[in-house]
């Protein structure tokens, strides 16, 4: 007995050793085990090659190079770890699986075997005993009697479960040779996946990632300002008010201050109502009420770094009321602009003065009897009101619907109405124009506010009693310098 329980010993010892190695070991080689080295001794968290910065923040979808010498991309939000999609990365993912399917079996496997083993030893000495009961029969078989047979019966019978054990050893073995062909299997993926991975210099690809991560970031730098392309369908956050009014949001507060600002009406009213954030502003709670010195003229108001801007009614007054103060901050006549409906947009309702805001700042829209109509449109001081410069653009403001302005570029809408379109865009970077044809969904048939929200990039609208909503789609033409 002292042979066979020293083969068993020497097999479990091995099961164990193997199962150690599997568990510890070869996912320290894989590179699964949670770490791996990088180029300057640290660690990171997964396998690939990592951003210097853990703010993830973009992505470059497409992009291509011009004769011209310029980039044409498009940036947007990535998935956070994107470079587990990589083919190698999936690879690696399913070995590490393999290996731990591997080492759940052999811990199982050991678990098993180890009490097993106990059961083996805890026998021994009852097949020590039942061995020299049969040499002493087999000595001196007249010596035998019913009593004789019956403690050998009984020294059998306690031995039966041995069989089994011994069974469950053959199964056992079987699995093992199992596990070594996986573990054979593994060991040649892994050499293949080695040799891939020689292929690369991982610093040249490390320093060719920074390079261009920092590209990137310049590049992203420099998209905040485009060319509009196109606008999204509607969406309607609130019914509420008359046919005319204004609403809006601080457009350089931080993100973390969302209030809301609602204006009924678009002339003689004085009330304005402020929204804690936009979720009280669409259930109708959590407001105060600022009561302006001054009744308002139309609905081109605009609130700028916590102020608004506004037309005072019956006049070419332009008024800068601060929120947090409750009073007025300064007051200036816009010298010639015209109002009370001398040239107001194509719905009337002494739209005559029109503030806008966009990532340059603060402007004016309205229109002068020596500008025979047409629309001007002026930088403002924020602080003083006073114009440092102003454009006149050529196009009768009474054709026109609404208007806005993006990046420094005045579009203007064909009508008010259901089926206007964008219809004229002017540059004052080069002081010129063209005529455009962007559609635009007019939902509600009658649109007596519109403006573009920089921070945000969409368009806040006033549409026969609906505030309405729409994204914007901008195309960036980006310089760059050098190869990837």
């Amino acid at each position: 007995m002292t042979v066979p329980l020293l083969k068993i010993g020497a097999v479990l010892s091995t099961m164990a050793m193997v199962t150690n190695w599997m568990s510890q070991t070869l996912p320290s080689l894989v590179g699964l085990n949670g770490t791996a080295v990088s180029q300057a001794g640290t660690s990171e968290s997964s396998w690939g090659i990592k951003p210097s910065s853990p703010d993830w923040s973009w992505q470059v979808y497409t992009s291509a190079q011009v004769p011209d010498s310029k980039c044409l991309c498009t940036a947007v939000i990535p998935v956070q770890g994107s470079c587990s999609r990589d083919l190698r990365s999936r690879q690696l993912q399913q070995l590490k699986e393999k290996v731990q399917n591997i080492s759940q079996s052999m811990v199982e496997l050991d678990l098993r075997t180890y009490r097993d083993l106990q059961y083996v030893r805890n026998t021994e000495s009852l097949m020590k005993g039942l061995d020299s009961k049969l040499k002493v029969a087999t000595e001196s078989q007249k010596n035998l009697n019913a009593k004789s047979f019956q403690e050998l019966k009984e020294k059998m019978t306690e031995l039966m479960p041995l069989i089994r054990v011994l069974d469950q050893y053959k199964a056992d073995t079987r699995t093992i040779v199992q596990l070594k062909e996986e573990v054979r299997n593994l060991s040649g993926s892994l050499l293949q996946i080695q040799e891939e991975m020689g292929a690369y210099d991982y610093e040249e690809l490390q320093q060719r990632v920074l390079v261009l991560e920092a590209r990137l970031h310049a590049c992203m730098q420099k998209l905040g300002c485009g060319k509009l392309t196109g606008v999204s369908n509607p969406i309607t956050i609130r019914a509420s008010g008359s046919r005319f009014g204004s609403w809006m949001t601080d457009t350089v507060a931080p993100s973390s201050d969302s209030r809301v600002w609602y204006m009924d009406g678009y002339y003689k009213g004085r009330r304005v109502l402020e929204y804690r954030t936009l979720n009280d502003f669409i259930t109708g709670q959590n407001f105060v009420q600022h009561l302006l010195p001054h009744p308002w003229a139309g609905t081109g108001h605009v609130v700028f770094n916590g102020s608004l801007y506004y037309n005072k009614y019956q006049s070419n007054i332009v008024v800068k009321y601060h929120f947090r103060s409750r009073s007025v901050a300064v007051q200036r006549s816009l010298n010639a602009a015209g109002y009370n409906n001398t040239f107001p947009y194509s719905w009337g309702g002494f739209s005559d003065i029109d503030f806008m805001v966009d990532e340059n700042g603060l402007w004016a829209v309205y229109t002068t009897n020596q500008n025979a109509g047409n629309i001007v449109v002026s930088r403002m001081d924020p602080i003083t009101l006073e114009i440092l410069r102003s454009w006149d653009t050529g196009y009768p403001k009474r054709s026109a619907g609404e208007s806005f302005i993006i990046c420094g570029t005045l579009y203007v809408t064909n009508s008010h109405l259901a089926g206007a379109k964008i219809y004229f865009a002017y540059y004052t970077n080069t002081s010129s124009y063209e005529y455009t044809d962007i559609p635009f969904h007019n939902q509600y048939s009658h649109i007596s506010m519109l403006d573009y929200n920089p921070r945000e990039r969409v368009l806040y609208t006033w549409n026969n009693g609906h505030q309405v909503i729409y994204n914007v789609t901008l195309f960036h033409v980006i310089k760059t310098s050098g190869e990837l």
